[in-house]
């Protein structure tokens, strides 16, 4: 029997810092309830993720600043250290996912197509050449999956289709 432990958070990421060869993302998410006197309390979690694959890397260094609303997953594992004679415990949340959901108040430049293509980058939205009906009939734009999302998966048992 398989296990797994797996994380997704939506948040908003609050710093962007490069630790070695890997990015760490700290994200904040909130929820509210009702306390037992009937008051609305907001309460706010920081979560720091690890991005460790070099193609997700460069698409939060390009896509993703503080105050963008994300969405988050991979695994997860625990970690042991020792400093100073002391053992500590910790919890890695290695990203295998991350996507931008909403831009924050803090971009600066405009990241959209136009802007790419201006700056000689390729665009992250595409057009689809099917026809309206086959997408409601609104004409959205098909999504564009990181070039780390497209690889072949290397088990033959992978969930992922090919598109027609």
């Amino acid at each position: 029997m398989n296990t797994i432990a797996e994380f997704t958070i939506i948040g908003r990421v609050g710093e962007i810092k490069q630790v070695g060869s890997t990015l760490r993302v700290s994200v904040a998410s909130s929820f509210s309830r009702r306390d037992n006197s009937g008051e609305w309390v907001e309460r706010t979690r920081w979560n720091e993720v690890t991005v460790f694959g070099e193609g997700t890397r460069g698409y939060v260094k390009r896509n993703i600043v503080k105050g963008d609303l994300i969405f988050a997953s991979g695994s997860m594992g625990q970690t042991k250290w020792e400093k100073d004679g002391e053992t500590f415990y910790g919890v890695t949340l290695a990203c295998e996912r991350i996507e931008r959901l909403c831009k924050g108040p803090n971009h600066g430049e405009d990241n959209g197509p136009d802007a790419q293509r201006a700056a000689g980058r390729p665009s992250t939205t595409r057009i689809s050449r099917s026809s309206d009906s086959d997408r409601g009939g609104f004409g959205l734009p098909e999504p564009h999956a990181p070039a780390w999302a497209t690889r072949p998966s290397a088990s033959p048992g992978s969930r992922r289709r090919e598109r027609p």
